[in-house]
């Protein structure tokens, strides 16, 4: 019996909604693929203002750390290799799947032209029994998929973009992240340390003295269907079949 090579996108787009969203999911198989030469955009659609309940602070503190947020998303970035980084600037806590948000993430699907497009699951509403995935998470994932199937192809969809110079663009991989049935698992003991420093950069968010502990038990978690170590579980909708683009 064969074994699939796993597959290695040339560019990929990785899309989520607030600043630490990707670092805390997918930063494992971002970092490992930025390693073999894989181009990644980071894609973050809200500013990230809604990221403290602080009573004592105001609309002034909120702006402020809008600004905070964003520079430590570039900074995780950094660690993790990504080539670019896009604020789409959405308010935090007030997102939803608009045909506003799906034309804005389809222009970029057709100005970076990915391979692949990393998001998390727009189905997911709980996660065990102590978390209720936040809406913003759902509807940038909806926005996202939407974006790769049908309108970033679809000529006639979003018909000012040609008019832009953009013209339609096939994603080839749509990785799922958070699916209760993931299909696809990717090894990253050899980019978790990479993960950890990425996430760490989100100091105004994150409880950096147990960061390793939970991401070590969560990537142990995700890849024991697997008999991995350490892995980020997907569920990946092949929408153009391509066997010649992947890593040895």
């Amino acid at each position: 019996m064969t074994t699939r090579k796993e597959y290695l996108p040339q560019t990929a787009l990785s899309i989520h909604a607030h600043p630490d969203d990707q670092d805390f999911t997918v930063a494992g198989t971002l970092a490992k693929w930025a390693s073999d030469g894989c181009g990644i955009i980071s894609v973050i659609i809200t500013d990230g203002s809604a990221g403290s309940n602080d009573p004592q602070q105001g609309p002034d503190h909120w702006r402020t750390l809008a600004l905070v947020r964003a520079g430590e998303q570039r900074a995780a970035n950094a660690v993790l290799g990504v080539k670019e980084t896009v604020f789409l600037g959405y308010p935090d806590g007030e997102l939803t799947a608009s045909i506003a948000l799906r034309k804005d993430l389809t222009r970029l699907i057709r100005r970076y032209k990915p391979d692949a497009v990393v998001t998390g699951d727009p189905t997911g509403f709980f996660y065990g029994n102590g978390y209720i995935n936040h809406p913003d998470h759902r509807a940038a994932a909806e926005a996202a998929l939407y974006a790769v199937f049908p309108s970033a192809g679809s000529r006639p969809i979003f018909p000012d973009l040609l008019a832009e110079g953009l013209e339609p663009h096939n994603v080839k991989r749509l990785y799922i992240h958070g699916s209760e049935k993931p299909d696809t698992w990717v090894d990253i003991n050899e980019t978790l340390d990479t993960k950890i420093e990425a996430l760490k950069k989100h100091a105004s968010q994150t409880d950096t003295h147990n960061v390793d502990d939970w991401m070590r038990q969560w990537a142990e978690e995700e890849g024991k269907p697997k008999g991995l170590k350490y892995a980020e579980a997907y569920k990946v909708m092949v929408l153009v079949d391509d066997e010649e683009n992947r890593s040895e």
